[in-house]
């Protein structure tokens, strides 16, 4: 029989107010670097600090990049990317066994999969075995070769990028794959005055990495990092919210624009990340607003429209705010 939820003065304390005092600080001080892109920002801490991994699409040149580098500076990470191409193999991605002439023996050369913050740049450009290997790592956070298991270092967070305008040589990712991704963020143009200041913060000819070091403070690290993790994986989720997670998941299954609906993993990634912004936002418990606030970057590429959505126009994005409205809201 299930137990009851705990009353809130029976349940433990949890102090999130050392989150939400990190969060304000890494955002503050990604702004001095990166402008705009809001959805961006919060689904990667988001996703970091819920243990997923995130799918950015975009067009090339809005600052992913920048964005990354500027991010792990911050948390005292290290970064890694990977440009994928067609001829990408996955020993490129995962490392292989070389020859030591010296002890004349095989010794496991890491590949650039074995840091904390993996840029993988233009995934769709690769094949998908060269996909599959490096799924498998976001999944298990090891790597396997000969029997021999490689953790990689925690915290692990992948951001796969994909151009949506280009299609020649491209190798779209299956919806089983695409389901590995806690989040699908949506980079588009900034406005006028958004660029305005890309231009002014980024027209000097000054070396990035000086910038890095002279303008962006470190100001937590790896454990650290990890602790926060765990803290944000005790936050409250009441069985109403619970159930509101679940309603929206099924929901989606039978919403007569769509003939793919969500997986159960999408609600475990709706249940994470709504603990993650309840955090965020200096509470202990999550409510409704957390989960609608990411419902969008959580679903969208867990559905798939109909043909007759698709050939009037609809998205999957304004679908899923119409269901969302359909679906009435916890109330306790």
């Amino acid at each position: 029989m299930d137990q009851p939820s705990p009353a809130p003065q029976d349940r433990p304390t949890i102090d999130v107010s050392g989150i939400r005092q990190t969060y304000d600080a890494i955002v503050a001080e990604i702004a001095k670097l990166y402008v705009g892109q809001d959805e961006l920002v919060l689904g990667t801490l988001t996703a970091l600090f819920s243990g997923g991994h995130v799918l950015i699409e975009s067009v090339p040149g809005l600052g992913k990049t920048l964005f990354v580098r500027t991010l792990c500076r911050i948390l005292g990470c290290q970064f890694g990317r990977i440009q994928f191409t067609a001829d990408l193999m996955p020993s490129d991605i995962t490392g292989a066994p070389v020859f030591d002439m010296q002890r004349s023996e095989f010794r496991f050369r890491p590949g650039p999969v074995f840091t904390q913050l993996l840029l993988a740049d233009e995934i769709n450009r690769s094949p998908a075995k060269t996909h599959a290997a490096l799924l498998e790592i976001m999944q298990e956070y090891r790597v396997t070769i000969d029997g021999t298991s490689h953790p990689v270092p925690l915290p692990f967070l992948v951001l796969a990028t994909q151009n949506p305008l280009e299609s020649e040589g491209t190798y779209n990712l299956p919806e089983a794959q695409l389901d590995r991704f806690m989040f699908k963020l949506l980079v588009d143009y900034p406005s006028a005055e958004q660029e305005a200041e890309i231009l002014r913060m980024h027209s000097r000819q000054i070396d990035f990495s000086r910038r890095l070091e002279a303008e962006v403070s470190v100001i937590t690290d790896p454990a650290h990092v990890r602790s926060m993790i765990e803290t944000c994986g005790q936050v409250l989720i009441a069985d109403s919210l619970l159930g509101y997670i679940n309603r929206i998941v099924r929901a989606t299954r039978t919403w007569p624009a769509f003939h793919l609906g969500a997986s159960p993993r999408a609600g475990i990634a709706l249940m994470q990340a709504a603990r993650t912004l309840a955090a965020f936002s200096g509470r202990d418990f999550a409510v409704p607003d957390d989960v609608v606030r990411i419902v969008l970057p959580a679903l969208r590429h867990r559905v798939q429209l109909t043909a007759e959505a698709e050939v009037e126009g609809r998205t999957a994005d304004q679908e899923l705010r119409s269901l969302i409205q359909a679906i009435e809201v916890p109330r306790d």
